[in-house]
């Protein structure tokens, strides 16, 4: 199946408020049809902008999104405990969660621990690995060989080209059957927590939220270039349904085709 890659380029302050509206459109749309929306997220400096705007009393989003219907995941974490400065956790209870429950609670209502589903990081990376594929088995009912099906899970991309956390020549790029890995990253000196990509590949849908000019030839090469996923591990990324979107800043776009007068493009990959 060819893979549609709808692309949107945003000027400069518009990128969050586009992630937002993303993210709330898709979850209430799920909510409306299933009773539920089941969401993961990235880490970075990008998210963190979005997630403000999702937790915001003065934006739509926090009194739209029906909050006691969603789950909460994460795409993959460092291995370092929840407190930890470089904790993909750390990052969006600060930047959501925290302001969420605080300004929900003047709504009368609560985003609760139940609905948050972390990466028990602190813990040996193997047996973290192994008990958030339980996680998701448990809370998606799996059986056998069945992939959770996500509602949305937003990505974010390296100039290297990695994303998630399955970075350039590791051990993830080559991972078919696991849904939840620890992949070394020798060029970090590390190991993180990562979903696989055939996992990510069957959410109904997926978007990169990528800014800044240090990413301009990487998307270029990643979307337009030929294909080399050891290389660029974002090549991967072709979900099931063959649509990709992406929310990009105009610096991050300089080397797209150009968009149209809105800011929309669409490129085709086989």
């Amino acid at each position: 199946m060819a893979l549609s890659i709808q692309y949107h380029v945003l000027p400069p302050g518009s990128l969050a408020h586009a992630a937002a509206e993303l993210f709330t459109s898709t979850v209430e749309s799920a909510v409306a049809l299933r009773k539920r929306a089941r969401v993961a997220v990235s880490g970075g400096s990008t998210p963190r902008s979005m997630f403000a705007a999702l937790a915001s009393p003065t934006l739509p989003y926090l009194a739209r999104i029906p909050w006691e219907s969603l789950e909460l995941f994460w795409v993959d974490e460092r291995c370092v405990p929840p407190a930890d400065p470089e904790s993909n956790f750390k990052m969006t209870r600060e930047a959501l969660l925290d302001p969420l429950n605080q300004n929900l609670a003047a709504l009368g209502r609560a985003f609760h621990p139940a609905q948050i589903h972390r990466i028990e990081a602190e813990l040996p990376p193997a047996e973290a690995a192994a008990r958030y594929e339980s996680e998701l088995r448990n809370t998606f009912r799996l059986e056998g060989a069945e992939t959770p099906r996500f509602d949305l899970i937003a990505l974010g991309m390296g100039p290297d080209g990695h994303t998630a956390s399955i970075f350039p020549a590791t051990e993830a790029i080559y991972n078919f059957t696991d849904l939840v890995t620890a992949n070394p990253v020798p060029q970090h000196a590390t190991t993180r927590i990562t979903l696989t990509w055939p996992v990510i590949n069957q959410a109904s849908r997926v978007f990169f939220l990528i800014a800044g000019a240090d990413k301009a030839a990487t998307v270029r090469q990643v979307f337009t270039g030929p294909r080399n996923p050891d290389l660029f591990p974002a090549q991967l990324i072709r979900p099931a349904n063959g649509i990709l979107t992406l929310l990009l800043d105009q610096a991050a776009a300089a080397e797209l085709p150009a968009a149209d007068a809105a800011g929309y493009g669409t490129l085709t990959r086989e």
